[in-house]
C-alpha cells in the first residue's frame, strides 16, 4: 500500500484569504487596530502556524516590551476567535477545494492507496474543511490525520510528516506528499518524501528546486500519471554507458 499526504491550507483548498479575513476579524473584535492586507499576510505566511504567526507580528511592532508581554499572552484568545470565525466562514461554503483535489483523492482510494494529511492549521480548521467540501463522512476517508499542535516543531521541520508515516507504519519511499510552500516542500523533503508542489499566490516564486514535480494545480494529474512518474524505471547499463560519454 502507498500513501498520499496533503497538506491542507493552500494545497486542499486556497484557504488563506479568508484566514486573512478571519484573523482581521478577530483583531476587531478583540479591540485591536491590526490589519493585515494581503502583502503583509503573504509575508507573514513564511511563518507556520497561526499562533505562531500572530506572535511574529506582535514582535515587529514598535511598542514597549511590557505591552508586547500582555500582547503574547492573548495569542490563544485571539486565536481561538479566529478559528470560531473561520469555521463558520468555511461551513458556509466559502472554501472550495482546489481544482482536481477530489478527482485525485477519489482515484487514489481507488487504486488501494491511503490518504493522509499533514498539516500545520488546527484540528477545528481541517475538520470543517473536510466536512464542507467533502461531505460528513470525510474524515473516514483518511487514514491517518496529523495537525496543529501534535508535533514540538512545525513545518518546515519534518516532524508532522515523520508522524504520519509513523501512524501508517510505511517509509517515505512507499509515500507521495502533496504542498504548496516552500516550508510545506522543506518539511516533506526532510522526511524523506518525493513532492509535488502547486503554489498559489500566496506562495508562488518560492524556491521550489527540490519537488518532484511543480504544477499549477491537480488538474491534468491522474493517479496513473503519478505512479508512472513515482516508479523507478530501471536503466539499460550499455545505454547509461553511452549516454555518459555524451
Amino acid at each position: 500500500m502507498n500513501a498520499l499526504i496533503f497538506d491542507v491550507d493552500g494545497t486542499l483548498a486556497d484557504t488563506e484569504d479568508v484566514h486573512r479575513s478571519c484573523f482581521n476579524a478577530a483583531f476587531m473584535q478583540g479591540g485591536l487596530e491590526w490589519h493585515w492586507p494581503r502583502p503583509l499576510y503573504r509575508d507573514l505566511l513564511k511563518v507556520a502556524g497561526g499562533k505562531e504567526r500572530i506572535g511574529a507580528y506582535i514582535d515587529r511592532l514598535h511598542i514597549r516590551e511590557s505591552h508586547r508581554k500582555a500582547l503574547r499572552e492573548r495569542i490563544p484568545e485571539i486565536h481561538a476567535e479566529k478559528t470560531r470565525l473561520y469555521g463558520r466562514a468555511v461551513a458556509e461554503g466559502k472554501v472550495p477545494l482546489r481544482e482536481g483535489v477530489a478527482r485525485l483523492l477519489e482515484q487514489a482510494q481507488e487504486a488501494g492507496w491511503h490518504l493522509a494529511i499533514a498539516s500545520t492549521t488546527t484540528a477545528a480548521n481541517v475538520d470543517a474543511l473536510l466536512q464542507a467540501t467533502l461531505g460528513a463522512h470525510a474524515l473516514a476517508m483518511f487514514s491517518a490525520i496529523a495537525c496543529g499542535d501534535v508535533v514540538s516543531e512545525k513545518k518546515p521541520a519534518p516532524d508532522i510528516y515523520q508522524l504520519v508515516l509513523r501512524t501508517l507504519d510505511i517509509a517515505p519511499e512507499d509515500a507521495v506528499a502533496v504542498e504548496d510552500s516552500v516550508n510545506g516542500l522543506r518539511s516533506a523533503t526532510a522526511a524523506g518524501l518525493w513532492t509535488v508542489v502547486t503554489p498559489t499566490y500566496w506562495s508562488e516564486g518560492g524556491d521550489f528546486s527540490e519537488a518532484a514535480l511543480v504544477l499549477p494545480n491537480l488538474a491534468e494529474l491522474t493517479m496513473a500519471r503519478l505512479i508512472e512518474l513515482r516508479t523507478p524505471r530501471s536503466v539499460d547499463p550499455l545505454r547509461a554507458l553511452y549516454q555518459g560519454a555524451w
